[in-house]
């Protein structure tokens, strides 16, 4: 996209060279000769940055950018002001009030090109963070269901939100800790600093260490400058911790320090770096029988069990399943390009009846794969492939589900595969028949069953 920019000057030479110069570089131009003129094409034309010079009749230069700056503009659009070398001063205030950079007049070309690049960069990277942020806020930014277990933790998530204190979420692996831990950030008075994720069981303790605190040169081999650990890139901001119940016991001493002096060393380290943190963790353990075993030390659980909140198993609360599994079909049909999806009823009370082992992340896979692989837009219980009720209950003891835990490609491949199993087996290995339950045509699934085997000789 070609880039537009505005110039706003009285002197039509100059709006005429400046012309030349940036359509000779491939920018477009539109050009105002006084300040109200300047606005009113700045609503027309939404121009991608603006070269304003400071002595306009009718509203002046300066006049503009306070308008610009009460509406807000100038927090999206890049201004640069132009002036006289007599006038610096008047450059100063115009910075004051939001302008990018100055340039003074005679324009060196050289300069302008350099100013007007850095300034358009700048607007594309904050156009950028703009859309990754809704994008992030986006798919955290509401907890779906209606279910009373559910409000009743949002609400005292929300309540809980508003202080510093610590905040642990117990609950079943896959039931939304992660997300509860994000809103509540959001509800924050933090939520315009950063949110940092640490998982505390992905890591070796070694590098769990390093990835916690950081580390000063030389501290080991290899360290040959100074890294700054999460904890320090999240002052003034919250950490959540995930599975703090897998935390090594030397860590848990280390983390402790910091809750109770809010200070700690870098790796190597002998200065104390202080963080404003606040820290939100969460595990799928029981921490109260961990602390009676010597697991995990028992004043580091007091620290962290300010406030308790725990989150409900999918299966306690299958009211809201519809309403997740439409959330998860609207953000997997728009990630794959197939709008116009549907569940069948059929499908819908498959995933009710369902038990849901592996909770909302269970289902958010479920979904994801259906969408991927139904030959239909309308998405039928044999593609979901859901185990039936008494083996669902006895999922998490057996590997029936073991693929969930595959890359995404090899997760795809083996439940595409389970899929085709199960439609044989229903046709008593009736191949024709097993294409017409799956509403495929019988040369396609043959094809399918053949890359299958093909791919386990």
């Amino acid at each position: 996209m070609t880039a537009k920019i505005l110039i706003v000057d009285d002197d039509a030479d100059i709006v005429a060279m400046l012309a030349d110069r940036l359509h000779s570089l491939g920018y477009s131009t539109v050009a105002a000769r006084d300040g109200r003129e300047a606005l009113e094409q700045i609503a027309q034309e939404s121009p991608h940055l603006v070269l304003l010079d400071l002595t306009l009749p009718k509203l002046s230069g300066l006049d503009v950018l306070k308008q610009l700056n009460r509406s807000k503009h100038t927090e999206t659009l890049p201004v640069v002001v132009m002036t006289a070398h007599g006038s610096i001063d008047a450059a100063v205030d115009a910075m004051k009030e939001g302008a990018y950079d100055f340039l003074t007049k005679p324009l060196e070309k050289d300069h302008l090109l350099i100013v007007i690049r850095k300034a358009l960069e700048r607007d594309s990277l904050q156009r950028q963070v703009a859309y990754l942020r809704s994008e992030v806020a986006g798919r955290y930014a509401s907890i779906v269901g209606s279910s009373p277990s559910v409000q009743s933790v949002q609400e005292a998530a929300r309540r809980a939100a508003k202080s510093d204190a610590g905040v642990l979420l117990l609950g079943e692996s896959g039931t939304g800790k992660e997300l509860f831990a994000r809103s509540i950030h959001q509800w924050s008075p933090r939520q315009t600093m950063p949110l940092v994720v640490i998982n505390c069981v992905a890591l070796t303790e070694t590098l769990l260490e390093n990835e916690l605190f950081g580390h000063e040169r030389g501290a080991f081999t290899g360290a040959d400058r100074l890294q700054k650990g999460k904890l320090e890139m999240a002052d003034g901001g919250t950490v959540f911790l995930d599975e703090i119940g897998d935390m090594p016991p030397s860590l848990q001493a280390k983390l402790l320090r910091v809750l109770q002096d809010r200070e700690f060393h870098r790796v190597g380290g002998s200065k104390n770096v202080s963080v404003n943190i606040r820290v939100i963790a969460a595990t799928n353990k029981d921490l109260k029988k961990a602390v009676k075993a010597g697991q995990f030390r028992e004043d580091l659980y007091f620290r962290l069990n300010v406030i308790t909140l725990t989150l409900p198993p999918l299966r306690e609360r299958r009211g809201d399943i519809a309403a997740l599994a439409q959330f998860f079909l609207d953000r997997h049909t728009k990630d794959a390009k197939r709008p116009g999806m549907t569940l069948s009823p059929a499908a819908l009370d498959a995933l009710t009846r369902y038990p849901w082992p592996g909770n909302i992340r269970e289902l958010d896979n479920v979904i994801a794969r259906a969408v991927v692989l139904s030959p239909t837009d309308t998405i039928e219980p044999a593609v979901l492939a859901l185990l039936p009720e008494d083996a669902g209950l006895r999922a998490q003891d057996n590997s029936s589900l073991s693929y969930l835990d595959l890359p995404y490609h090899e997760s795809m491949h083996e439940h595409g595969r389970h899929i085709i199993d199960r439609a044989i087996e229903r046709a008593n290995g009736n191949q024709t028949k097993a294409a017409e339950f799956l509403k495929l045509q019988r040369t396609y699934l043959l094809r399918l069953i053949k890359q299958y085997k093909s791919r386990q000789a």
